[in-house]
């Protein structure tokens, strides 16, 4: 019969090297990102608006 090595851990070597990465990134809560999605929408319709390139304002 084939004997098997001691050494388990070897499948999840990659996910330990990701996970330590992840300590080190830059972490935003959900509801900022939410907020900066907001914000930027509304930015970009105000922009639009401006420019007179609003949908409504062709009518």
């Amino acid at each position: 019969m084939v004997k098997q090595k001691g050494n388990g851990l070897q499948s999840s070597a990659g996910l330990m090297r990701y996970f330590d990465a992840d300590k080190k990134a830059i972490t935003f809560k959900p509801i900022y990102v939410l907020i900066a999605g907001i914000l930027i929408g509304l930015l970009v319709l105000l922009i639009s608006y401006f420019y007179g390139t609003w949908p409504l304002t062709n009518l």
